[in-house]
């Protein structure tokens, strides 16, 4: 009997990688894509898959809200595709059937399926799936946002700490990472990226513009009643968002960006 997949993924690029590393996979049927998590709930509802690759970091709705969204009884295996940072691949080596850190060759990702293949013709998901059901209602599963991100450059993959970013800046559908040891242009909008930011680290300015709170040094007022914000090596960012919530978050004594940095 055939397996039947599901790809979820808010990236196409992603989703594509996944069915073409697939595609000469006996005994799979690929049943569909979603590129959101209510998609995918709704589709795990209608079509009870057998197993879903699914991506943990995702705007909004998380692989994880899918999950809890779903009575554990249509839980299909499932392994979960990640970008994020060693933390959470200790939390999913414990919990999870089997998880992908993105980029994954086509071994690991053949490697995976046999082992979802194995479990679910052995009918033994339910332990499996009442573990990670509590984990997933315990505090452990907080939403899962990247410690690095990846950069292509010329033939290589770079993997830039989040912590190690000054600042996000918009490019039309681009966004330009600014470090101190240069700069790094992803194909991605600040929307998007701005989703898988950990929030207690980083916050928009404005528009065009995300900031690493730990970089900033203070604010300044300038002409027009504009205010631009100072970071610690002197550079000045324009900022549209309201003083005030960036004040709070940078004096108060449980700044978020502070519990990041322990």
């Amino acid at each position: 009997m055939n397996i039947r997949l599901l790809i979820v993924d808010d990236e196409a690029l992603a989703r594509a990688r996944i069915r073409k590393l697939l595609a000469l996979e006996p005994g799979l049927d690929i049943l569909g894509e979603c590129s959101n998590g209510p998609e995918a709930i709704a589709f795990i509802r209608e079509h009870r898959p057998d197993l879903v690759f699914l991506d943990v970091q995702m705007p909004e709705v998380s692989g994880f809200d899918v999950l809890l969204a779903l009575p554990a009884e249509l839980w299909p295996a499932v392994v979960f595709v990640t970008a994020h940072d060693q933390h959470a691949i200790e939390a999913f080596e414990v919990h999870a059937l089997d998880y992908l850190l993105k980029p994954f060759t086509q071994a690991r990702l053949l490697s995976a399926v046999q082992r979802a293949r194995q479990h679910i013709q052995a009918r033994d998901l339910a332990p499996l799936h009442q573990q990670l059901a509590q984990w997933l209602k315990s505090s452990a599963a907080e939403p899962a946002y990247l410690g690095r991100i990846a950069v292509k450059t010329g033939n290589q993959t770079l993997f830039v700490k989040v912590e190690d970013i000054d600042y996000i800046e918009s490019a039309a559908n681009y966004a330009v990472l600014q470090t101190r040891g240069g700069n790094h242009v992803l194909r991605q909008t600040l929307n998007h990226l701005e989703a898988k930011l950990p929030p207690r680290l980083f916050l928009r300015i404005s528009r065009s513009i995300i900031v690493n709170l730990q970089r900033v040094k203070g604010t300044q007022s300038a002409h027009g009643g504009e205010c631009l914000l100072i970071l610690e090596d002197g550079r000045q960012l324009l900022m549209t968002r309201g003083t005030r919530e960036v004040h709070e978050r940078l004096q108060y004594p449980g700044n978020p960006a502070d519990d990041w940095a322990r």
